[in-house]
């Protein structure tokens, strides 16, 4: 603070002197103009040293010149040392406010009536500095006054701003003695604690109005981590040094920001605090901001809305020294979290406008501007705001602080103050009590933090307590004071009726007294007692924190005076009895209270719909007014508007919240979907795009504890519209609803750790453990992350947890903050088995606490303490907890600051722990020693497993369990890894004598080191006398090529090694691979030699044999890719093949062989009667790879493929490749894709296909065909023979394809896809077609045809009097088209025997002189309106057999068009109008009409009218039409409805009248058990039935079976004819199995069965197969969504076998087992006519036995084995088979764990399979960014769901 100086005090001669040496700093930074303006004023001798050319060259000329000058005044005269000061203040720029002030007042100034605003003018130097650091741009006119005048107008302005500052320090005191009123205790800012946090310093300020910081006065950062607990200061220390900077103060709601902001002004005020004085202290508030829906300006702002002033003048006078200072003003922008909108930064470019004080803007863009720095720069603002509405101010905040909530010693302080303000006699006592109550309960004691709760706190604490006895005493004052109550509001009306405004005072005065006397003042008896036995002991303390609540409104509303429908206050007698007194008196409360409590949540919940808090007294019924300010439930505000008004809020947020959640249970008026919108989890993270809320997010939280049933009596009293039973049920219904949104919550997969967090509070509200078991049933682990959690947060954890009993939870805390008392709490958790703690924050004082609390976990088996901070000390506290925790299994402390003793602290507890089964450890501070140290245990130890070193950073040992270690002899040994180490000879030795203590080692792995020759020879020496069982390791060792002939050696010294593996290349790898230790004979030995990226030449190639020796002949893979054989290497390799006798497969890929090399490969696979494939791509450049056959089977070796792909291949080597491959004399298959052929090539190749008698395939996929060459490839059906079909598409699959068969094969096919043909094409092809005679089927799909185009084709193919088959596919035929061109081709052509439409597709069978059979308009959308053109067809066919309208909408029209046609068609024996399954309009007239015009049709045989809607009458008409049809053979009900008991029961006994009946479908017809029964009559009768779809018939969905079905199943004796038999959905368990299977042996014709979803166990399912034996005959068999399992499995390997014509499997959602899925596929080894196999979800991941045996189907076409969690080892192996399975066109293994590599193997197949459509991967281990380059290497991998 600057002290202000009397100019009658100071002479100023000695102020100049004593300012001398600012003053000519200050001038020296002034531009030379304005020295030379000031050197002007002095005399013509004075001046001589302001030469204008040295002051703007020179800095010392400038100085002295300065010196000379401030001389000169020092000594001058009084009048021109005063003008000389007075131009100085004017001209000058940066002069201090309390120098300026000091100058202009000892100068003097003239009086003036009226000073005129400054004007704008020219943009002069000073105004562009301005401008630029975006402060007011206003142009000094000194043209036009002189600097006497400018004097004059600057220190009026001064007057007025310290008068204007003056009033502010005036009102604001005010302000605070009205606050002060209510506070139970002083306010003290040193006493407020604040965290602070990092601010967004990103960005640039855009002001560049110097901080005092930059003045050399920058106060220490004292900024910690963000969200540090321990980094705190002080509030009045955290302002500090605040001064032109942004500061953010967060708080939560009720943590004192407003009263904390108000405190701040009245210290400003009175002089002390951070803020100086001299500051103007502008002090707004959000929630009144919010009024201001009208554009104002600054100016407006300030002195209209904010303090007033009355003239002009002054306005102008103090916002010119406002603009023109900025830096002397403190703005406090207070509760930005109450403000409607949303203040977003504003940017520097078109926003100038925004300097000018007099423009109008929106109060939102005003706020922007001063947060921005582009109004006002430099000014000083605090706002004040909650954490989550931090988001919008970050990018403009400097500093940033977070009020910290109470401490316990705070709120003890708090409670004992506030009872002592009461003035209770026993006060401290009391005060006492309160505390203790407050700390035994988690709610209150987490609501006491803040301050507004605390206070509520001790409200709630002071009726638990005192309130039975206080409600006594109040109910005696109420009955006693009731006429003078009465008295008193007559008196008050009728002085407010004569206007007598001091009655107001008188009577809020009154109102005061009496609230006095109610609290035991004025010499009454004392009701301050405490409960029931003098203590808290005796108190019942709420819950849950709604019960906390619903206590709180207790309170409060129990300080109120009873309320006009006290009848039924009192609780009844069984109330009484079945309620504890609290819950009885609250009970009372609320029942005589509930017309207040029923306004006030109505209120409250219009004003949660409304986001609105502050409420006006129209708002409220003057009683239930009076009632909630005098009890506290409201508190009055003023509103600052156009007049000040009182308005009033709830006494916080949650209490309004808690109201209106009431108001969802008790009422009606809010609707169940309201609920649910209102009903959601919270997150703590906040974005910008969220929804700016003035509300806590709590309500979902008082719902969920409403719901529970401790709080269903109070409801019931609340209840609106209702009493009794009623409102008992109307609330319990509510409560229901609510608990079932927190199941369906509780069963999502997709909450993150926070919401999940919030739904364990929820649960926990609901007290109910059954949810809770929920909650934790689909999550065995909780992964929090990154959350700041409170001991409630592991109160409601505890909650949660402890409902699952013995299955046990774990609980995953990252980087979570918490402290030591959460720990404390956090031993109340029972049944966690596992428990993590990873962040660098969690230290050795933390693992101390945790140590302490480990031994009462008792179900503890897995805990982690990795990514922290560590060292020996906390290790050895850990290890000592842990042997306390004997059901430990796992344990992680990696990533920590371990020494090598730390290792030994933790070792020395393996023999302690039985069960443990992995430790992992490691860290940077540990050694190879501390290794040695664990090797060395396993001697001791004989569990350890493994032990895996990875440097030092990565250390874990795993232990076997001890059914396992009762000797190392029944497993492969101990496995010892030791990565990334330094080895030399001598580390190698002593490496040998630690491993020479293992009786047998399964894996050594050294990898990670750099080894010279020396020490590999070494390694290589004591190899054999190592027992290792399974691989050596040396990845990654740098080896050179003399090393790798060294290894190489170890396939011929060593017997035991199986395999070398050898990459030089980065990544390099070496492994070894061994045995297993058993004995194999030797003509079963085979070993393998990888060899790949080693740099190998052609002579390379023979000393590698040389080393090989005799070993050679075992190889049975051989892999030298990338290496650098070419051509003369392949040669010398090809020579060696016939040493080569068990080999199958050899890779040379990446040798530089080019199409010589090709050439040469072509003529071995011709003369090499062992080699199979060759596989070549990029011309041989990159892959070539052969292939061999095995020796099984001579079929195999008559079929070779030559696939050279993505390749250029030039006309003349294609020419020379043909050649040689003509000479091949097996089947052949040519595949030349993506290879780029030109038309060149393709003609060349055509040509010489006559030729190549042994080629059975040619691919030419992906060649960028032409139609033109696409003509050319049909047309080889006219030039070869043996062409048996073509496929040609040009689309994006681009396939093209050639088969071939035997000479002069029939049935040929012609496949057209995607090629976007014209009508000439079309013209051509129907000459191919003349000209090919064997060419009778033409498949033509989407080729963008015409309709013109396709009757110009039928014209051509209507003179071919041959049988052919067309079918058409495009896009617009459907609906009215597809009729239309349907009747066109009848008219154009007499040869068509059948037409068809289904979706999209047209099909015809053209034969000579053919009368037309059969229309089929199958779900291609036709209407009714549209069948119209078919009549006079129709008319024209008598012969028609079948007529298919099926899956259409023909509706009224199109039963018109069948009534009208049906008589016209006498030999009609089908007739379909089925619809579909998702159509809900069928028509109950439509089947009327039909049913009349069938009984004309007596030719009928197969009727099809699933999916619609019968009526009585309708089912009455169909019976008699039943029985008017002789001939009917087949009936399809199946999905019709409509019909009642009565309606069903009539058309059963119909079906039952139809003795010649062969077929009957009524799938998911429900029938009831009269008309089962009937149906059952029915078919003892009818002996013909040998197809009869029955799914779903039973109405039944519980686990027992429905009656009536077995008599069902015992009417379908009898009928030994039967052929399929669907009874899906009957739940008929064992007993219906057993009967069923009585029935198979004389089924011996029996195609199809089906059977899922039965409740067949693996017993029952056994006898079933085995009673399936007899059916020899059977296609399908369908046990899916049943309880198979092994046992079931093992009889499929026994009897699948022997059902030879098997052709599709579905056993899917069962629960097989490993060993199931093994015999299932000793089964499906024989199983050669299988097509489709559904193996969904059958209970086991290993199916490699399965996917194995699909090699021997090869007549697949569709395989499921998806939801299996299979994977990468499955995937490769159907990598394997797809090759073998050439009609295989779907593969499904959707939700399994295929990654990658697995994914990879299958596109690496793929090529090999034509014919495969799709491969389903979706929700497997393949992220979203490596799906879309998949799935770009073959469009045939699908990732989406559907």
């Amino acid at each position: 603070m600057e002290n202000e100086v009397d100019p009658d005090e100071e002479d100023v001669h000695s102020v100049l002197a004593q300012e001398s040496t600012q003053l000519s700093h200050i001038l020296s930074c002034q531009s030379p103009s304005v020295i030379m303006k000031l050197c002007d004023m002095m005399p013509g001798r004075a001046q001589g040293h302001a030469d204008p050319l040295a002051l703007t060259s020179s800095a010392a000329a400038v100085q002295e010149c300065i010196k000379v000058m401030l001389e000169y005044y020092r000594m001058g005269n009084t009048a021109v040392c005063q003008s000389f000061l007075q131009s100085v203040c004017m001209l000058c720029e940066n002069i201090p406010m309390h120098l300026e002030s000091r100058l202009m007042s000892v100068a003097g100034y003239a009086t003036t009536d009226a000073v005129p605003p400054p004007t704008r003018g020219p943009a002069s130097p000073r105004n562009r500095d301005a401008i630029e650091r975006g402060g007011p741009s206003f142009t000094v006119e000194t043209s036009s006054s002189s600097p006497s005048q400018e004097q004059a107008s600057k220190r009026p302005r001064l007057d007025y701003w310290e008068h204007y500052n003056t009033e502010v320090k005036g009102a604001l005191l005010r302000r605070w003695e009205r606050l002060r009123n209510r506070l139970v205790k002083e306010v003290q800012l040193e006493d407020v604690w604040v965290s602070p946090r990092h601010a967004n310093r990103g960005r640039e300020r855009p002001d560049q109005t110097p901080w005092p910081g930059d003045r050399g006065s920058r106060t220490p950062d004292l900024y910690g981590d963000y969200g540090s607990v321990e980094a705190r200061v002080t509030l009045d220390s955290f302002l500090q040094g605040s001064a032109g900077q942004v500061t953010v103060l967060l708080g939560k709601a009720g943590s004192g920001k407003t009263l904390l902001m108000s405190c701040l002004g009245r210290h400003w005020a009175q002089g002390l605090g951070p803020i100086p004085s001299s500051y103007l202290f502008i002090l707004l508030e959000f929630r009144q901001l919010n009024l201001l829906s009208h554009r104002l300006s600054l100016s407006e702002l300030l002195f209209q809305y904010f303090l007033p002033l009355p003239g002009d003048d002054e306005k102008r006078m103090v916002l010119d020294y406002l603009l023109s200072n900025p830096e002397q003003s403190c703005w406090v922008l207070d509760g930005y979290d109450e403000f409607h909108s949303k203040i977003t930064r504003t940017e520097t470019q078109g926003n100038r406008e925004l300097l000018d004080p007099q423009m109008l803007l929106p109060i939102e863009e005003l706020i922007s501007g001063l947060l921005s720095r582009w109004i006002l720069p430099g000014c000083t603002l605090i706002v004040t705001c909650r954490l989550r509405d931090f988001v919008d101010l970050e990018e403009m905040a400097d500093n940033v602080g977070e009020l910290m909530g109470w401490e316990h010693h705070d709120v003890k302080e708090y409670i004992e103050s506030y009872f002592g303000v009461k003035g209770h006699a026993t006060s401290k006592a009391v005060g006492e009590q309160a505390v203790d109550l407050l700390l035994s309960s988690r709610h209150l004691l987490d609501m006491s933090s803040l301050p507004a709760l605390c206070n509520i706190c001790c409200v709630c604490l002071e009726y638990l307590l005192l309130g039975e006895r206080r409600d006594q005493y109040r109910q005696r004052q109420e009955e006693n004071g009731s006429k003078r109550r009465e008295e008193m509001r007559g008196r008050g009306e009728r002085e407010a009726q004569h206007g007598d405004s001091t009655n107001v005072q008188e009577g809020s005065a009154g109102r005061s007294e009496e609230r006095k006397q109610e609290q035991g003042g004025g010499g009454h008896e004392d009701v301050t007692s405490p409960r029931a036995n003098g203590g808290a002991e005796a108190v019942q303390i709420p819950l849950t924190l709604t019960q906390v609540y619903l206590t709180v409104l207790g309170a409060f509303l129990s300080q109120g005076p009873w309320t006009g429908d006290d009848r039924g206050g009192r609780a009844t007698d069984d109330e009484a009895r079945s309620t504890a007194p609290l819950q009885s008196t609250l009970l009372m409360t609320l029942r005589r209270c509930r017309s207040v409590v029923d306004e006030l949540s109505l209120l409250a919940w219009r004003g949660l719909e409304e986001s609105k808090i502050l409420f006006m007294e129209q708002d409220f019924s003057p009683d239930v007014l009076e009632f909630s300010v005098r009890t506290g439930l409201l508190l009055q505000v003023e509103l600052r508007h156009e007049e000040r008004v009182p308005a009033y809020c709830f006494a916080h947020l949650t209490i309004q919240e808690f109201l209106a959640a009431l108001r969802i249970i008790t009422s009606d008026d809010v609707t169940e979907a309201q609920l649910k919108r209102r009903f959601n989890l919270k997150t703590r993270w906040t974005t910008k795009s969220d929804r700016k809320t003035v509300f806590t997010d709590s309500l979902h939280i008082y719902l969920c504890g409403l719901a529970s049933s401790q709080c269903t009596k109070s409801l019931a009293v609340l209840a609106k519209g209702c009493v009794g039973p009623r409102a008992l049920k109307w609330v319990q219904k509510r409560q229901a609803l609510v608990v079932k949104l927190l199941k369906n919550l509780s069963g999502s997969n997709t909450l993150t750790g926070l919401k999940v967090l919030q739904l364990c509070h929820c649960v926990q509200e609901t007290q109910d453990c059954q949810l809770a078991k929920e909650v934790m049933g689909t999550r065995p682990i909780l992964e929090l992350r990154n959350i700041r959690l409170l001991p409630s947060d592991i109160d409601a954890l505890a909650f949660v947890v402890g409902s699952v009993g013995d299955t046990g939870v774990g609980l995953d805390f990252g980087a979570c903050s918490m402290d030591a008392e959460c720990l404390d709490v956090l031993s109340n958790c029972q049944y966690i088995y596992y428990l993590s703690f990873r962040s660098r924050k969690y230290n050795d004082k933390f693992a101390e606490k945790l140590s302490s609390i480990l031994p009462k976990v008792t179900t503890l088996r897995k805990l982690e303490f990795s990514g922290a901070s560590l060292t020996d000390l906390g290790a050895a506290k850990l290890a000592s907890a842990l042997q306390n925790c004997p059901n430990i299994t796992e344990i992680n402390l990696s990533d920590n600051n371990l020494t090598d003793q730390g290792i030994k602290f933790v070792a020395e507890i393996f023999d302690k722990l039985p069960s443990l089964a992995s430790v992992m450890l490691g860290g940077k501070h540990s050694s190879l020693e501390g290794v040695n140290y664990l090797i060395e245990k396993m001697t001791s130890c004989v569990n350890i497993q493994q032990v895996h070193a990875d440097g030092m950073k990565e250390i874990n040992v795993t232990f076997s369990q001890s059914s396992e270690t009762s000797s190392h002899k029944n497993n492969s040994g101990p496995t010892v890894s030791l990565l990334n180490q330094s080895w030399n000879k001598a580390k190698m030795q002593r490496l040998r004598q630690s491993l020479s203590c293992c009786p047998s080692l399964s894996v050594l792995d050294l990898s990670g080191s750099q080894w010279d020759v020396g020490t590999l020879r070494s390694l290589v020496e004591f190899l054999p006398m190592l027992n290792i069982t399974k691989k050596l390791i040396v990845d990654n060792s740098c080896l050179s090529v003399e090393g790798l002939m060294v290894l190489t050696t170890l396939l011929s010294i060593c017997p035991d090694v199986m395999e070398l593996n050898i990459r030089l290349q980065s990544p390099d790898t070496v492994s070894v691979i061994f045995s297993g230790g058993t004995d194999q004979l030797k003509q079963e030995i085979t070993k393998t030699l990888c060899l790949s990226c080693c740099g190998l030449s052609s002579t390379d190639l023979s000393t590698v044999w040389k080393g090989l020796g005799p070993s050679s002949d075992l190889l049975t893979l051989l892999d030298l890719s990338s290496n650098y054989l070419g051509n003369k290497g392949l040669k010398k390799l090809l020579g060696l093949l016939s040493n080569l006798s068990n080999i199958q497969e050899i890779n040379v890929s990446k040798n530089n062989i080019n199409m010589e090399g090709v050439v040469m490969l072509a003529g071995t696979l011709c003369c090499h009667h062992n080699l199979a494939e060759v596989h070549i791509s990029d011309g041989g450049k990159e892959k070539v790879i052969l292939k061999f056959f095995t020796h099984k089977s001579d079929e195999e070796q008559q079929h070779k493929r030559f696939r050279v792909t993505h390749s250029s291949i030039l006309p003349s080597e294609l020419t020379k490749l043909c050649r040689k491959l003509i000479q091949c004399p097996s089947h052949l298959e040519l595949d030349c894709s993506h290879s780029s052929l030109d038309d060149k090539s393709i003609e060349n190749l055509l040509k010489v296909l006559p030729k190549m008698t042994s080629l059975q395939r040619l691919n030419l996929s992906n060649n960028n065909l032409t139609q033109h060459r696409l003509l050319d490839v049909a047309s080889t059906f006219c030039t070869c023979d043996r062409v048996s079909a073509v496929e040609v598409s040009l689309g994006v699959e681009q396939k093209s394809l050639i088969d071939f068969g035997q000479d002069g094969s029939r049935d040929k096919t012609l496949s057209i896809r995607d090629s976007n043909l014209e009508s000439e094409h079309l013209i051509r092809l129907a000459e191919i077609i003349s000209r090919c005679p064997s060419l009778t089927n033409l498949q033509l799909s989407n080729n963008l045809i015409q309709s013109q185009w396709v009757e110009d084709m039928m014209k051509l193919l209507s003179s071919d009097h041959r049988k052919c088959c067309v079918s058409i596919n495009e896009d617009w035929i459907k609906s009215e088209a597809a009729v239309s061109l349907v009747c066109r081709c009848l008219d154009l052509s007499s040869n068509i025997h059948t037409i068809r439409v289904y979706q999209t597709t047209l099909h015809m069978s053209l034969m000579k002189s053919a009368e037309l059979t059969a229309i089929s308009f199958v779900d291609c959308a036709v209407e009714g309106c549209h069948l119209a053109a078919m009549s006079s067809i129709t008319q024209r066919c008598p012969l028609l057999t079948e007529l298919d309208l099926s899956h259409n909408r023909l509706g009224t029209e199109g039963a018109e068009f069948l009534c009208s046609v049906l008589p016209l068609l006498p030999n009609l024996t089908t007739l379909s109008i089925s619809l579909k399954e998702t159509d809900a309009r069928g028509s109950a007239d439509v089947v009327v009409q039909l049913s009349e015009a069938l009984m004309q049709c007596p030719s009928i045989q197969r009727l099809n009218l699933s999916g619609h809607v019968i009526s009585d009458r309708g089912a009455e008409i169909l019976a008699r039409t039943f029985e008017s049809l002789p001939c009917l053979r087949s009936i399809n009900l199946s999905r019709c409805r409509g019909w009642t008991v009565s309606g069903q029961l009539h058309l059963v006994r119909a079906l039952g009248q139809c003795c010649s009946l062969e077929e009957l479908c009524l799938d998911l017809v429900a029938l009831d058990e009269d008309s089962r029964m009937c149906l059952a009559h029915g078919l003892c009768k009818t002996k013909s039935i040998c197809k009869l779809n029955l799914n779903k018939v039973a109405t039944v969905t519980g686990p027992s079976e429905a009656k009536g079905m077995p008599d069902l199943l015992a009417a379908m004796e009898g009928h030994p004819h039967m052929e399929a038999i669907e009874l899906q959905g009957w739940r008929m368990a064992d007993t219906g199995v057993e009967q069923l299977t009585r029935l198979f042996p004389a089924w011996t014709d029996l195609r199809k069965i089906s059977l899922s979803e039965n409740l067949i166990d693996d017993q029952s399912g056994a006898k079933l197969l085995e009673a399936l034996r007899s059916c020899n005959q059977l296609r399908e068999l369908h046990l899916s969504r049943n309880r198979l399992g092994d046992v079931t499995a093992c009889k499929m390997a026994l009897v699948l076998p022997a059902l030879t014509y098997l052709a599709v499997l579905d056993i899917s959602e069962n629960n097989l087992g490993h060993e199931g899925s093994v015999s299932l596929s000793k089964a499906l080894v024989y199983m050669k006519n299988l097509t489709k196999i559904n193996l969904t979800s059958v209970g086991t991941s290993e199916l490699c036995a399965v996917a194995a045996s699909l090699a021997h189907c090869h007549l697949l076409q569709d395989v499921s084995l998806g939801w299996n969690s299979c994977g990468d080892d499955v995937a490769v192996q159907l990598a394997k088979v797809l090759p073998l399975c050439q009609r295989l066109t779907t593969l499904d293994l959707e939700s399994n764990r295929v990654s990658v590599s697995g994914a990879e193997a299958l596109v690496q197949a793929l090529r090999s399979c034509p014919a495969v459509q799709l491969i389903r991967l979706w929700r497997n281990s393949i992220s979203n960014r490596d799906a879309p380059s998949l799935t770009m290497k073959d469009r045939r991998l699908s990732f989406s769901p559907t």
